[in-house]
């Protein structure tokens, strides 16, 4: 065969693989199992969300639960798009997106939100938010709380509410009983810099990576283990992986619910009421399911297998020790006051720490 047929048949070849593949390639996660059971051809407003993350988690079914209650209360006016599983990318460059008005929402996660609003990085200080019930607490004093949803607003974006995905520890690949255990190892964050910072204060090694790189990343050995939550982990498979967890507790997942602002303020005035207190509806309820899907979670994972720990109680008070310099570090970006607040606190992380019950180790 001379070079240029050789040339010609390689080339036929790959083409044809291509079409073959492609397919495959492109089929991606079916929404099929959330199709809306309405024709939403006849909206006057269409509103396109993302989540990077699987609906069976409570916290990000929630773009569902939103999308057909609210065509119920806007009598057809307004339908909601909503695109989990990282179907239109990681959250750095869907933040992008949705700042730009190519996107209209985002169910952001709470570490990455950091980026764009640094005020967001309060909930992910270690041991200040650490529990459903002090998440709870904080969710109902409207004065913190709303200042806190304030955080995107000087780049164009609101923030509604916010959904949980659970409690922050470790998921190895190899058992982590001690601290000295978890620093053999390089843990995947979020993009977010108050999870770096906290990890280099620890002494462990970060590596920050979008959450669609993760599963190629964990089985090729790049990261050893992931700082997330056991239920994600269970639910999203990174457990047939990694199958030992280690208790930290130190922070609340949380998706926060942000939209961009020049497209809510096109919304009738009657309509951003509605879109708003349905979404706080949907919200408060997902929050309390929530509790009781991570016990479900952590409960099958050990029928399981995946084994369970927790760091000693001297171990653990060193994490405290470290962590809190994370808040000394990040109070300024924290404590920062745009045009548009309406509450202007003097030091509002210490505000939220006293209103908590954070104690200084």
């Amino acid at each position: 065969m001379t070079m240029k047929k050789m040339a010609i048949f390689v080339g036929l070849s790959i083409v044809t693989c291509s079409l073959m593949l492609t397919p495959v390639w492109a089929a991606g996660p079916s929404l099929d199992a959330w199709k809306p059971a309405f024709d939403p051809s006849g909206a006057k407003y269409k509103c396109i969300i993302s989540n990077v993350s699987h609906p069976v988690l409570k916290g990000v079914y929630t773009g569902f639960a939103f999308r057909d209650l609210l065509w119920k209360r806007s009598n057809g006016q307004i339908y909601v798009d909503y695109k989990p599983f990282s179907m239109l990318g990681g959250e750095v460059e869907v933040l992008n997106q949705l700042q730009m008005g190519a996107i209209q929402g985002m169910g952001v996660s709470s570490v990455a939100a950091a980026n764009l609003g640094p005020r967001f990085g309060l909930v992910n200080l270690p041991f200040l938010i650490d529990s459903f019930d002090k998440l709870d607490k904080f969710v109902g004093n409207r004065k913190l709380f709303d200042h806190f949803m304030m955080a995107m607003d000087h780049q164009g974006i609101i923030g509604i509410d916010i959904t949980g995905y659970g409690n922050y520890g470790w998921a190895t690949t190899t058992p982590v009983r001690s601290i000295a255990d978890a620093k053999k190892l390089k843990f995947r964050t979020a993009e977010a810099p108050v999870n770096q910072l906290v990890y280099r204060e620890w002494g462990i090694n970060p590596v920050a990576m979008p959450w669609p790189d993760v599963p190629v990343a964990l089985k090729q050995g790049v990261i050893d283990g992931l700082d997330h939550t056991p239920m994600v982990c269970s639910i999203t498979k990174k457990f047939e992986v990694a199958k030992y967890y280690t208790y930290i507790d130190y922070a609340q997942g949380l998706f926060i619910w942000i939209f961009n602002k020049a497209w809510f303020n096109k919304l009738p005035a009657d309509l951003q009421a509605t879109f708003k207190s349905t979404l706080n509806e949907v919200c408060a309820d997902i929050r309390a399911q929530t509790v009781g899907q991570e016990a479900a979670e952590i409960m099958k994972s050990s029928k399981d297998g995946i084994q369970f720990f927790k760091l000693p109680d001297a171990e653990m008070e060193i994490l405290r020790k470290k962590g809190d310099i994370a808040h000394r570090k990040f109070a300024p970006e924290i404590n920062k006051l745009r045009d548009g607040d309406t509450y202007r606190p003097a030091d509002y992380l210490k505000e939220v720490q006293d209103f908590i019950g954070y104690q200084r180790p």
